[in-house]
């Protein structure tokens, strides 16, 4: 019965010593208090009393979001910046054995080199140049960590936070910049619209004129047609006449009429012809001797 129960608890002890590591971990196992190897992915036996594992280290990239730091600019101007850090363990050897309390470690290193270079930068050149200050940040963390085994792979400032004044005077500022912008695309917008209703005018008062002017030449082709045709109608008639032949008296009836038109005008004075006496003489025998008669 005692035999059993030893074989049970030495099983016992055999299956609680099996070890599984699982993916994009490592294991850092010491003999006897010293190092003594780095376990993959996969089935392993830890010696019972010999062996312990001293550490377990993710394999996966990190991210930490530091707080925020205060940093004094090369114009003396007091701004805090937080930065965010992604960092990934390479060594786990040298991560378990490189460095007391890695993170602490990083967060220091972090502080102090955003520190100098933003001391080498004026606050406009801060503000504006993040992409600059994080490659400087991330070559120096990355040479600065490798003797802990950790990788530096990306390292962002979150938020630059600068004093209340600077942000009031900055804000004034970008409002009087979109003032003077809504200005400018407003007095655009009235240079364009003047440009384009006086292209409209002169359009309006071209076709206009040249409404004018075609009405002016089909009236003026209308008279002349109108006129033609009198004339024509007038040669006409004059050339049956001549072809007719006719008399003297015709002749001078028709004079008489055109007198009688010309006497219903509003001249004060007519000069009459001699013939035109003779003919109106020789009508008003022709009268006479009609009552007579």
């Amino acid at each position: 019965m005692v035999l059993l129960v030893l074989i049970a608890i030495i099983l016992l002890v055999l299956v609680s010593n099996i070890k599984i590591v699982p993916q994009a971990h490592a294991y850092i196992i010491e003999r006897f208090g010293g190092y003594y190897q780095t376990w993959g992915v996969g089935l392993h036996f830890l010696v019972p009393f010999i062996d312990k594992i001293a550490k377990k280290v993710s394999l996966k990239e990190h991210v930490v979001d530091f707080p925020p730091q205060p940093v004094i600019t090369e114009d003396n101007v007091t701004m805090k910046i937080d930065t965010v850090v992604y960092y990934q363990i390479t060594d786990p050897k040298l991560f378990a054995y490189g460095v007391e309390r890695p993170m602490m470690a990083i967060e220091n290193l972090t502080a102090t080199t955003l520190r100098n270079i933003i001391g080498d930068l004026e606050l406009d050149e801060t503000l504006t140049s993040r992409d600059t200050i994080n490659t400087k940040m991330r070559a120096i963390l990355d040479e600065a960590t490798d003797p802990w085994g950790i990788k530096i792979n990306r390292v962002e400032l979150k938020n630059i936070i600068p004093p209340e004044e600077i942000q009031n005077a900055m804000e004034k500022q970008m409002k009087a910049e979109r003032e003077r912008r809504e200005s400018i695309l407003r007095a655009e917008g009235e240079k364009k619209s003047a440009v384009l209703l006086a292209e409209g005018e002169k359009e309006s008062a071209i076709l206009r004129a040249e409404a004018k002017k075609q009405a002016a030449i089909k009236e003026a082709e209308g008279q002349a047609e109108a006129i033609l045709a009198v004339q024509t109608a007038v040669a006409e008639g004059i050339k049956k006449i001549n072809e007719a032949n006719p008399s003297e008296a015709y002749v001078a009836m028709r004079a008489l009429e055109s007198f009688e038109k010309a006497a219903d005008g509003k001249a004060t004075k007519i000069i009459i012809p001699s013939q035109i006496q003779g003919i109106a003489g020789l009508a008003s025998s022709v009268k006479e001797i009609i009552k007579e008669n």
